[in-house]
């Protein structure tokens, strides 16, 4: 587990949407210091990549959490079903508490519900039981080629949208990164104390 964290990781587990300028302010300042390129790059990544471990790690106990939660729901469901069981063994409907007003044994219920299954699909639409929409996926072939357009402008409208993507740094990590780490801890606990 990370023991450190460093200024620059702060800031940016600190970024809001909205306000910016500060961030890119301090990370100039990283740029133009006195270090090495390999040394601000070093910097630069391992704070991105401690916010991605931290992500990884909080994805990691969701899922746990949501197994725990199952597990606990399915155990508390077989101990409603077995406490019923078991109380209306004795004759109980009833239990009167101290702290709770009581518990109670609600009947067993049963629900139905009508699946259908075709056994026949051409006799059922042959009974005019179908529906028709308009084949999206044709029509793009189609208006793909001069021809397609030409048959299908009169009762289309084609419009574009363009989403636009902000340019985001990619962070290579070397293949054996167990020694680069310490020797990055080393470098920003300098860069730290400076």
């Amino acid at each position: 587990m990370q023991m450190k964290k460093y200024r620059l990781q702060t800031e940016m587990e600190n970024l809001k949407a909205d306000n910016q300028e500060w961030f890119k302010d301090y990370l100039r300042g990283v740029l133009e210091s006195d270090k090495s390129y390999f040394e601000k790059a070093d910097y630069i990544a391992y704070s991105i990549n401690q916010i991605q471990n931290k992500i990884d790690y909080i994805l990691n106990e969701i899922k746990e959490l949501q197994a725990i939660k199952k597990n606990l729901t399915n155990v508390k469901e077989i101990a409603l079903e077995s406490t019923a069981t078991v109380l209306a063994e004795y004759g109980i409907d009833k239990l009167e508490g101290a702290t709770i007003s009581s518990i109670t044994i609600t009947p067993e219920s049963s629900k139905s519900k009508d699946v259908v299954t075709i056994k026949d699909d051409n006799a059922v639409m042959g009974l005019g039981f179908v529906s028709f929409s308009v084949d999206m996926e044709a029509v793009e072939k189609a208006i793909a080629s001069k021809e397609g357009i030409d048959e299908l402008k009169e009762f289309i409208e084609v419009n574009t949208l363009t989403t636009t993507t902000p340019a985001k740094i990619k962070i290579n990590n070397k293949r054996s990164s167990a020694n680069s780490e310490i020797k990055v801890d080393e470098i920003l606990v300098t860069k730290e104390a400076a």
